[in-house]
């Protein structure tokens, strides 16, 4: 059976959004964490392990497009849950706790699984196109956003 594909447009890339989410948000469930904490981690583990509060604050804001305090209340989860701990090495620094490792490491493994099932056989060629459609269209959004 061959399926016409449809146009791209908002309500196309939110559906695929969602569908992905939806899966990702149901393997972090058996972890016991939430997508913004996972987010929030990754972050953390982007900066090297060790990150000061304010820039990951602002970088994790940027991602999710939600409120700074929805981020320092994801941040006080993560330290309260000991996943996340004060950097002994500077004031204001935060880093990953040992268990903070584990589970960024046992999240993302499960995560590139559902990627690798969801994009598996899908050409290569339409990946790079897709991408830099997907990349131009956040820029885009992300001017809007800042000249709100």
């Amino acid at each position: 059976m061959t399926t016409t594909a449809p146009p791209v447009n908002a309500r196309v890339l939110a559906l695929a959004h969602h569908a992905g989410r939806a899966l990702l948000e149901r393997a972090l469930v058996r972890h016991g964490t939430t997508f913004h904490q996972s987010v929030t981690l990754r972050a953390v583990v982007a900066a090297g392990g060790t990150v000061g509060r304010d820039e990951l604050v602002g970088d994790v804001t940027g991602s999710l497009k939600t409120d700074a305090s929805v981020v320092r209340g994801t941040i006080d989860e993560l330290t309260v849950a000991k996943l996340l701990e004060e950097d002994s090495a500077g004031a204001g620094r935060l880093r990953l706790s040992d268990a903070g490792r584990e589970m960024h490491e046992s999240t993302a493994a499960e995560s590139a699984g559902i990627a690798a099932r969801l994009y598996g056989g899908i050409p290569e060629e339409d990946l790079v196109v897709a991408g830099r459609v997907l990349a131009l269209v956040t820029d885009r959004a992300n001017a809007e956003l800042a000249g709100a």
